[in-house]
């Protein structure tokens, strides 16, 4: 199967380039961030618990994202493979994914790390705050989420470095400059 972990920080444009790699390998999306915020819209238990943290530029804990997550596995089998869109955030969910596909006799084939200027990340967030309206698009909760990012996710850098899974992708320039990019890495891959 061909399972694929992108990641970087918030307005890298991992949601935009997961569709292209859905578009074109069919996999299966999995973006705990849209499950998060589709659980906040319709006003459930977990939405409200999770807003608590996400209006705050916080991560939501761990285990509430692991279960998301473990359910999700359980009843919606992908038949070519999973990209994973704002998961795993933090050291502990990577190690969580690992033992959860080991247990399914599957594994990760490559993390894909987007690579953009900070400046950049601001100045795309602002304006998807604007056009889209989310409420979590604000110049406060964009540094907030930055620091939140450098800090507890930029170290699942080094997990998958040393599984030898993770690829940096330059992701500056036009979205299909950096799908290309994407897919000679992918295209590469044995699955």
């Amino acid at each position: 199967m061909l399972n694929i972990v992108i990641f970087g920080a918030p307005g890298s444009g991992k949601g935009t380039q997961s569709q292209k790699l859905i578009d074109k390998y069919h996999l299966m999306h999995i973006s705990t961030g849209d499950i998060l915020r589709s659980e906040i819209e319709n006003r459930t238990e977990l939405g409200k618990h999770a807003a608590k943290f996400m209006n705050r530029g916080k991560l939501v804990p761990d285990e509430m994202v692991i279960d998301i997550l473990h359910e999700l596995f359980i009843h919606k089998p992908a038949k070519v493979g999973y990209i994973l869109d704002g998961f795993p955030r933090t050291l502990e969910q990577g190690r969580a994914l690992d033992d959860m596909l080991q247990r399914e006799n599957e594994n990760i084939k490559v993390v894909l790390s987007l690579e953009v200027d900070e400046a950049v990340l601001t100045e795309r967030l602002i304006k998807r705050g604007e056009i889209s309206g989310r409420n979590d698009d604000t110049a406060e909760t964009i540094k907030s989420r930055l620091q939140v990012y450098n800090r507890q996710t930029a170290p699942l850098k080094e997990y998958y470095a040393t599984q030898d899974k993770l690829v940096n992708i330059n992701g500056m320039g036009t979205i299909d400059e950096i799908f290309t990019r994407i897919e000679k890495v992918v295209d590469r891959l044995d699955y």
